[in-house]
């Protein structure tokens, strides 16, 4: 495979740029229309922790859970409140814990307008090297804030089309076959189904899936395939098996191996734990046919917007995706939907105790709303 590395950082580069002017320059046009702003008002943070139980013990290659801890925060100004959350999945490394540490030295009080969100976000990502769960917590409750001053919904801020939001899937984590059978009559009203895999038992749950449904599916390894021969003849099995789509076949250590897989792979492939940031979107390049961007790991909205518009500049494919997560967070991910091939935005939808209520799935159809900000509908 041939890495043209010059004319790409090139390309990266301008494209970054483009990105972050063109949105500046939406934004501004949208704040300066019928905005009155509090000469006196100070924005606030608060947060809380709060965990999420899953419907059904959630099972990957490399783990199981029945919880995961999220972090709440609200921005208040102006009598304007925006909501934001922090999902913490244990192999991310945030706990409540990490996430308070961090969200106490955010000092939002020193920034007199919320509209200044490049320089907000960039202190508060200076604050620390990681804890990017807790600073997605800020950034989203900053946009939600930013969108219901604004009255209108992120998606129309960014100029996407809500008329192009595609299905999302919905995740068939690994289990015994007949907990997978039950697993997937519940998820009857979705289009495509996501089936988690990378353990000995592959075959078993993509040959038990096919007997109850010949839905399309996509499928997630994380990382279990560690043999490109191996991982190049499952590839070509799943094929058959009428799989759309790879997500994170081998370890992202290994780049070289997953690059000789795209390479020859009949479906495409698409980088998830190797993605993190925009600096990951380079390394992903030509290794990987897409991305999976996760707000969780981005450090929020802003980055989040900024990797979909410089990986479809460089011709790659994009996945959003989430962690288990509240309405808040799914519904700020699903502002971006409009603009990617595949969307797994099913969080929400996986556990029992959600606090809000926001964008919906309409017959396994993102489906966004016209609530200012990003699209919660009750809180």
């Amino acid at each position: 495979m041939t890495y043209k590395r010059r004319d790409f950082m090139k390309t990266a580069g301008l494209a970054a740029a483009g990105v972050s002017i063109a949105g500046s320059q939406r934004l501004n046009a949208f704040s300066n229309k019928n905005i009155i702003k509090g000469n006196n008002s100070k924005m606030e943070l608060t947060f809380k922790p709060y965990t999420l139980q899953l419907k059904h013990v959630f099972t990957i290659a490399t783990s199981s859970r029945t919880t995961t801890p999220v972090m709440l925060t609200r921005i208040q100004y102006d009598g304007i409140t925006g909501y934001g959350e922090a999902s913490m999945p244990p192999y991310l490394g945030e706990t409540h814990e990490t996430a308070a540490a961090f969200l106490s030295k955010v000092d939002l009080s020193q920034f007199a307008d919320p509209f200044d969100i490049e320089n907000i976000l960039e202190y508060v990502d200076s604050l620390a090297e990681k804890n990017a769960a807790a600073k997605a917590s800020v950034d989203i409750a900053l946009h939600d804030l930013i969108g219901k001053m604004i009255g209108q919904p992120w998606y129309k801020i960014w100029g996407y089309d809500k008329n192009k939001t595609p299905n999302t899937s919905f995740t068939i984590g690994i289990d015994k076959p007949d907990v997978v059978r039950q697993k997937v009559k519940e998820a009857d009203e979705f289009k495509v189904l996501k089936v988690k895999l990378g353990r000995d038992t592959d075959k078993e749950m993509i040959e038990t899936i096919r007997l109850v449904t010949n839905k399309p599916l996509v499928v997630d390894v994380n990382q279990g395939w560690t043999d490109k021969e191996f991982a190049l003849d499952m590839v070509y099995w799943l094929k058959e098996k009428g799989i759309l789509m790879v997500e994170q076949p081998m370890p992202k250590e290994m780049r070289d191996e997953n690059a000789w897989l795209t390479e020859r792979s009949p479906l495409p492939t698409f980088a998830d734990e190797a993605i993190q940031r925009i600096p990951e979107v380079v390394a992903a390049y030509g290794a990987y046919s897409g991305i999976n961007i996760k707000l969780m790991k981005c450090t929020g909205m802003r980055e989040a917007n900024k990797m979909l518009n410089l990986a479809r500049s460089l011709g790659m494919k994009v996945m959003i995706g989430c962690m288990t997560e509240t309405s808040c967070a799914i519904s700020a991910a699903a502002q971006l939907s409009p603009m990617v091939e595949f969307a797994d935005l099913d969080g929400n939808l996986l556990i029992g105790n959600d606090p809000y209520e926001g964008v919906r799935v309409i017959e396994g159809r993102i489906t966004l709303n016209d609530t200012p900000g990003i699209g919660l509908t009750k809180v």
